[in-house]
């Protein structure tokens, strides 16, 4: 099962590669802006994960500058666990200028969040 797994997974990198969608274009204030509001977002995933790389492909194709954070990676994962409550990716993590932090684990809730982020700002 983990050669099958890791199959899948290069097949699936393989396919996001040649068909990564184009970043659009902002004037500089606009990118700026939306660069501000995502600065303390942050995306635990897994590089292979065909649901992280919906939400890359979204980020991406709004041009959101967002940190990615591999748990397979450094604490991410213990981070994750220990902060979100759940092992399960697409984690977006957004930190609040208070100090608290909101989890959203859903792939379509994150992409749906940040396509509303980019049209806000």
């Amino acid at each position: 099962m983990p050669i099958l797994r890791f199959i899948i997974g290069r097949i699936i990198l393989l396919i996001n590669f040649l068909t990564m969608p184009k970043a659009v274009k902002r004037d500089d204030n606009s990118q700026q802006a939306i660069d501000k509001k995502t600065e303390n977002y942050s995306l635990y995933q897994l590089n292979a994960c065909p649901f992280c790389v919906k939400v890359r492909r979204s980020m991406k194709r709004q041009n959101l500058n967002i940190q990615l954070r591999d748990i397979k990676q450094d604490n991410h994962l213990t981070d994750l666990v220990d902060n979100g409550g759940k092992r399960t990716v697409p984690c977006l993590r957004i930190d609040n200028s208070d100090g608290s932090s909101q989890w959203m684990y859903e792939s379509k809730a994150i992409v749906a969040y940040l396509d509303q982020v980019a049209t806000a700002a």
